[in-house]
């Protein structure tokens, strides 16, 4: 029987904020780090994404300032919490605060891309907690605005990401500069060597807890292969997001999850993209789109691949198969989070496809391959596939069948709303890159450091300056012609302001599920939705979905 959360020694007012945010159980990584965090041991603690080790580090931090009589001071917090990532940073932040003023406690978050304003306003008000990227931690600390030799308790999370951005070296700085009998708890999906450093120069006697080997993806999950034409990948693409109501694609390239974005867009699948040439305002307005239905398709760097906590991601496509096995266990993380069911699919060209199996055996995952011929619709044939080994995390055969018939339920409801889609398309197909601009595609003047990648995925200091984010031309389908309008775009604060669209004939509809914009869409026709146009007008009947920070 599982110890619950007042078991394992969490206060009465942090399990107040759980119970009404609807956490109950702890998992394993809670279970097996949260007695010795309470009780001031440093911990190592390793668990793969998606496995709850947000809160397993968020609890302890404020339990233990808050029972620890310190006193809030200006410029000088008293504990810190380093994440990779800005957006990781400020999901942190929103699992964190909830709990901290439970306890009487003020947190603020710090990352580039922004100005450094409000953060240093913050600071020079007094806060107990920061959350930092250590780039423009390092900046504030440099300018006296940022003490640490008043940390009681610091936190590295996705350690090993960090490493894999370059950030080491200003880690070690920023946690050598905090007192050297502070708590320190560091978490992360792997150890890798030059995490082990960090390990060995900063944790004493560390509790070393790990409840998985970092190979397995996070949940219940079937894994597929679909080798494609180069010529036929984007219409491919737009099958497989068409039979899904929410999906996760990744490439390689800033420039190619931007250009997939457009190209899915134009085909009636309303996407948004997320890497590190956008603002942070277009990034903010971008995931909120996804994460509230207004967009049903995110296109991502792996740099989202980490940390990126969205509910209800069904389906994780790899339309650029990952440099390495850790980066395809790290994106496939995206689905299937908190023992729901998930599906990964990736796309291989013909020279791909040893690449992508040394990948996966990498990985230690068993995946069905399906050749799809040209033209042939991509979800149809993965609903007709036949069905590989559901990978559970858990030895349990009876849990693992489970799954699999689960997953066919799925797969049939998929190949239900394929059906729907065909029946609401029009006669034509949209242009694969057709531009749309109402949404704001922003660029971070930021210096790119560590082969290409921003400082906390965005540029430091005084280089920084706000996207240029425009409400350009849409290309606007419809079974109509001819007919202009004038949709509502989203400026940069979510404002709506006017774009121009335009309106032709023969494109590809949306079925009613695409089109944010309208509530539905009848047969024969579909309007196709900008991004910009998804951001400014959500479908009435759209449930909003929250973002999950639980880890």
């Amino acid at each position: 029987m599982s110890r619950s959360f007042a078991d394992l020694g969490v206060p009465s007012p942090l399990l107040d904020v759980l119970g009404s945010a609807g956490i109950t159980t702890p998992t394993p990584i809670q279970s097996a780090t949260l007695p010795d965090a309470l009780t001031g041991r440093d911990v190592l603690g390793r668990g793969r994404t998606g496995s709850g080790k947000t809160y397993a580090f968020c609890i302890p931090l404020v339990a233990r300032l808050a029972a620890s009589g310190g006193r809030r001071a200006r410029n000088s917090p008293r504990g810190l919490i380093l994440a990779p990532t800005r957006e990781l940073a400020r999901q942190i932040n929103e699992t964190l605060e909830p709990l901290a003023t439970s306890m009487g406690l003020k947190t603020t978050v710090i990352f580039g891309g922004v100005s450094q304003g409000r953060q240093v306003d913050a600071l020079n008000r007094g806060v107990d907690i920061v959350v930092a990227c250590p780039g423009r931690l390092e900046d504030l600390m440099g300018q006296k605005h940022c003490r640490m030799d008043s940390i009681e308790i610091s936190v590295l999370d996705e350690a090993d990401h960090m490493a894999d951005l370059g950030f080491l070296p200003g880690v070690t700085r920023i946690l050598a500069a905090t007192p050297s009998g502070a708590q320190r708890l560091l978490f992360s999906a792997t150890l890798d060597s030059g995490v082990q450093k960090l390990v060995t120069k900063f944790l004493t006697d560390p509790v070393d807890h790990s409840v998985d080997d970092g190979t397995a993806t996070s949940g219940p999950t079937a894994h597929h292969v679909v080798r494609v034409d180069a010529d036929d990948r984007v219409r491919a693409l737009a099958d497989l997001a068409v039979a899904h109501p929410r999906t996760v694609m990744f490439t390689r390239t800033k420039h190619g999850a931007k250009r997939l974005a457009k190209q899915l867009t134009g085909r009636g699948v309303v996407s948004v993209d997320l890497h590190g040439n956008l603002s942070q305002n277009a990034r903010v307005r971008n995931l909120d789109a996804f994460s509230s239905g207004q967009a049903t398709v995110l296109v991502a760097t792996d740099i989202a691949a980490r940390g990126i906590h969205v509910d209800d991601v069904g389906l994780v496509v790899h339309a650029d198969p990952p440099a390495e096995h850790k980066a395809y266990v790290h994106r496939s993380g995206r689905t299937a989070r908190a023992g729901a069911i998930g599906t990964v699919v990736t796309v291989a060209t013909s020279d791909q496809v040893r690449e992508v199996r040394s990948l996966l055996r990498a990985a230690g995952v068993t995946a069905g391959e399906i050749e799809l011929p040209i033209g042939a619709d991509a979800a149809v044939a993965l609903a007709d596939a036949p069905e590989p080994p559901a990978h559970v995390p858990s030895d349990d055969g009876a849990e693992g069948q489970s799954v699999r018939g689960q997953a066919r339920r799925s797969r049939g409801q998929g190949r239900q709303n394929q059906n729907q889609q065909r029946q609401g398309r029009g006669a034509g197909q949209g242009r694969d890159g057709e531009q749309s601009r109402g949404g704001g595609q922003g660029r971070d003047g930021g210096q790119s450091r560590h082969g290409g990648q921003s400082r906390d995925g965005a540029g430091r200091g005084g280089s920084e300056r706000g996207g240029s984010e425009r409400g350009g031309r849409d290309q606007q389908g419809s079974g109509t012609g001819g007919a202009r309008r004038r949709p509502q775009t989203a400026d940069a604060h979510g404002s709506p302001r006017q774009g121009s669209a335009r309106q032709g004939s023969g494109t590809r509809g949306s079925g009613g599920q695409r089109s944010a914009g309208q509530g539905s869409a009848t047969q024969g026709s579909g309007a196709r939705q900008s991004v910009g146009q998804a951001a400014g007008r959500p479908r009435s009947d759209q449930r909003r979905r929250s973002t999950r920070t639980a880890g």
